[in-house]
């Protein structure tokens, strides 16, 4: 009988481990560091046929990242929420007992018990695999994230194989937790300051003082009524509520474009950087966000909110005293675009505009008049923006 494939009883992992410890410099993305890892522990005799690293990552809503190869194919990322945590197939996974233990898991298939056990480990068995190793990898703050490694030769992994596996975990771990830190500084930044001020300061623009003017669509928007209404109702029920709220707006704005600068309280100040010829087609996209969280809000119980939008320059930088800086913009531009929302209260109107930002995008907008506005020396000419527009 014709036997299948052996597996190589020597293998040199020393070059890998070499290209890890040099930071795999030739993989622009954590991603591409997997698939060349898989790749030159094949050439080097090890029978890889699928490989996942699991790493768990600070974000709002992600729990962590799986990044996922098989042989002949590219790396997947997929993103985890953190509901993963409590499902049935991850507390049962090979993944979870290697994180609760601390200690390497390796289950040669085919095997009738690991299949009952683990539903991850009888659809490999299923495939064709052979062997299945699961290490974990320990950075140096402590935490602890898992790889898996996994093949269809026969007779699954040699000693030599499981010995070149184990080797590289280490300086992989080393890699991963670089790139894993870089992510969490792109991840927190852009939650906390926004994804354009983020990259900002991840680009090395933190002195104090420093700014750059840019041409924006300012959007400023504040609940009606919050004061009383956070005065009445548990404060649980009142951090619910704004959570709600902001919903209404943030994914709006990032969709068409925009940017969410600060949060104060229960008021929004947002923008859109717009440029020359674009600044037409910019405001036409946040008028539509506008729209879009004029809608959502109206259905949220016993909430009314006000919306300003207008465009002019804004200075975009570090304001701040002693080493406790905020990313932001401010101007006249952005005082102008907060009186122009106290407007939208009295005049009875969600959505407002100013004449600035209506000559720009006139479309389904209908002017309410001068008026007078707190510490602008001119009146100023407000727009509505019409329900059906």
């Amino acid at each position: 009988m014709e036997k299948g494939p052996t597996i190589q009883s020597e293998v040199s992992a020393q070059p890998i481990l070499d290209w890890l410890i040099d930071g795999a410099p030739s993989a622009p993305s954590s991603g591409v560091v997997l698939t060349q890892l898989c790749e030159r522990l094949v050439e080097s005799g090890v029978p890889l046929w699928r490989a996942a690293v699991f790493v768990r990552t600070l974000h709002p809503e992600i729990m962590g990242r799986r990044f996922v190869w098989r042989e002949g194919g590219e790396t997947e990322v997929h993103d985890a929420p953190y509901a993963t945590l409590d499902s049935a197939d991850y507390l049962v996974s090979p993944v979870a007992a290697v994180l609760l233990s601390g200690e390497s898991f390796r289950r040669r298939l085919p095997n009738a018990a690991s299949a009952a056990d683990m539903e991850i480990l009888a659809g490999l068995q299923a495939q064709g695999a052979t062997d299945y190793l699961a290490t974990p990898m320990k950075f140096t703050d402590g935490t602890a994230h898992v790889a898996t490694w996994t093949t269809r030769a026969p007779g699954g992994f040699s000693d030599a194989a499981c010995a070149a596996l184990m080797a590289v975990v280490r300086p992989l771990a080393r890699v991963a937790e670089i790139r894993a830190l870089r992510r969490t500084a792109d991840n927190l930044l852009d939650a906390y300051v926004g994804r354009q001020a983020g990259s900002r300061i991840l680009a090395g623009k933190i002195r104090r003082g420093h700014s750059e003017a840019i041409q924006a669509v300012i959007w400023y928007s504040d609940m009606r009524g919050f004061t009383a209404l956070s005065d009445r109702t548990p404060a649980r029920e009142v951090v619910a509520l704004l959570n709600d709220y902001f919903d209404c707006q943030a994914p709006a704005i990032a969709r068409f474009g925009g940017e969410v600068l600060k949060y104060m309280g229960d008021g929004l100040l947002a923008v859109f950087p717009a440029q020359g010829e674009e600044t037409q087609a910019v405001c036409r996209q946040a008028l539509e966000a506008a729209q879009e969280a004029r809608a959502a809000v109206a259905k949220l119980p016993n909430v009314r909110f006000g919306l300003a939008l207008h465009v002019g320059e804004v200075l975009f930088g570090n304001i701040g005293g002693g080493g406790r800086l905020d990313f932001t913009c401010i101007g006249p531009a952005v005082n102008l675009a907060a009186r122009i929302e106290k407007v939208a209260a009295k005049v009875g109107e969600a959505v407002v505009t100013s004449a600035t930002f209506a000559q720009t995008c006139p479309e389904g907008l209908r002017s309410l008049g001068l008026h007078a506005l707190s510490g602008i020396a001119t009146p100023q000419e407000v727009f509505a923006v019409n329900e059906t527009a």
